[in-house]
């Protein structure tokens, strides 16, 4: 069984400018119309299982949601799939907008 790695907000934030990793946002599209990590893709957890091939071509993934848990799910299921290097965002965006990081629209456009 393949295993996956937690990482903290500002942890992930530091490894965003500094190395390649896929960052894959598992929310709803309610939850992702509120704003959204700069550089990430949606994929609902439930399109996972019919999305996941590319995302073994990747050298870092990293999930996150919105407290962590569905993301603990996505990361477990994409590391059996044979991704590499697979972490989960602990504390999901909440985590994320406690310490003070930022969030994107659609149009790019900062939220706080």
């Amino acid at each position: 069984m393949s295993t996956y790695s937690e990482i903290e907000a500002n942890d992930l934030f530091n490894m965003m400018a500094t190395q390649p990793l896929l960052l894959v946002d598992v929310r709803n599209d309610d939850e992702v119309a509120r704003g959204i990590i700069a550089g990430a893709v949606h994929i609902p957890l439930a399109m996972l299982p019919a999305q996941c091939e590319p995302l073994t071509k990747a050298d870092n993934v990293v999930f996150y949601c919105h407290s962590g848990i569905r993301s603990a799910h996505a990361a477990a299921f994409a590391a059996n799939q044979g991704c590499k290097n697979v972490y989960t965002l602990v504390g999901g965006v909440l985590a994320w907008s406690k310490a003070g990081l930022p969030f994107f629209a659609k149009d790019n456009e900062a939220k706080r």
